[in-house]
């Protein structure tokens, strides 16, 4: 009899706390559902200048003006190709992709070097350097603009490529060091002290051990670069007068007069303009959270 009581009381139902766990993870998962659901929403509202965007760029002009927000009665894909011949698409595409690509590049490889200067050798100089970087970053462009075309125009570099990448270089330079930085302070010391007993120089130490230890943050200083110099409308328009030498964003203007604005024109060429950058972006954007963490939390 001792045993069979002992058997009724060993199979009894759930204890309470283990009832209390249970409703605590339901609350959980229904909190979490309704977040999810919220950032959903949220996201969607992002979304709806993108679908003004791509639906208005297949429409004609009276259907513009009368049912923005509609679907299009007739699709016109014809609008794209005339588009894509008034702004001579592929010249000021590559007259944009070139000048993104090689303030990237000249960007990345000086502003690493400076940062990895700066961090290694904690001077006052350097810290006064950094100093003056950062304070740079509060600058408003069109506090300067005014002495940076007489600057330009002095040195013989309106209306060129290469007097609007210098632009970008020296524009560009204070938040790119800000974040490689930020991003040296997180390598560790024995690893270049390995590299100097293997016989390597500082150059050596800087491009063979350092350097690819930065993809991270390389990566995310060429995405919001990138971002920037291809979506700038202002510095070019003040460097460069030449058709031959616009980029997108000026040759897209050109849609907009004193008296006429042409959306059923103009909103094909956005679309045009923002499709390589966009899918530039979603290909890299992995690596923009994690170069952002490293580079201006650790250290």
């Amino acid at each position: 009899m001792m045993h069979t009581s002992t058997n009724t009381g060993t199979n009894r139902g759930p204890s309470p706390r283990a009832g209390a766990s249970t409703s605590t993870s339901r609350g959980y998962r229904a909190k979490r559902m309704i977040l999810e659901l919220l950032m959903i929403l949220l996201a969607l509202v992002f979304l709806v200048p993108f679908y003004f965007l791509l639906v208005n760029s297949v429409k004609s002009f009276g259907d513009i003006l009368t049912n923005s927000a509609g679907w299009p009665h007739a699709f016109l894909w014809n609008n794209y190709a005339q588009a894509w011949k008034i702004t001579a698409f592929p010249k000021v595409f590559g007259n944009s992709l070139l000048i993104a690509v090689i303030s990237n590049v000249v960007l990345a490889l000086i502003s690493s070097m400076a940062a990895y200067r700066m961090v290694r050798r904690d001077t006052v100089f350097n810290r006064l350097l950094f100093a003056a970087f950062v304070a740079a970053m509060v600058i408003p462009f069109q506090s300067i603009m005014i002495p940076l075309v007489k600057v330009v125009s002095t040195l013989g570099l309106m209306d060129t490529r290469t007097g609007l990448i210098i632009c970008y270089l020296g524009f560009g330079a204070p938040l790119s060091v800000f974040l490689f930085h930020g991003f040296v302070k997180s390598v560790p010391r024995e690893i270049e002290e390995a590299g100097r007993v293997d016989g390597c120089s500082t150059y050596g130490i800087f491009f063979r051990v350092v350097l690819p230890l930065m993809q991270p943050i390389i990566v995310t200083v060429i995405i919001l670069n990138a971002l920037w110099i291809w979506n700038d409308y202002l510095m070019p328009s003040l460097i460069l007068q030449s058709p031959s030498r616009q980029t997108i964003p000026i040759a897209t203007y050109a849609f907009f007069g004193q008296f006429t604005k042409q959306w059923d024109l103009a909103l094909p060429a956005l679309v045009l303009g923002i499709t390589p950058i966009v899918i530039f972006f979603l290909a890299m954007q992995k690596y923009i959270i994690e170069g952002i963490a490293q580079g201006s939390v650790k250290g």
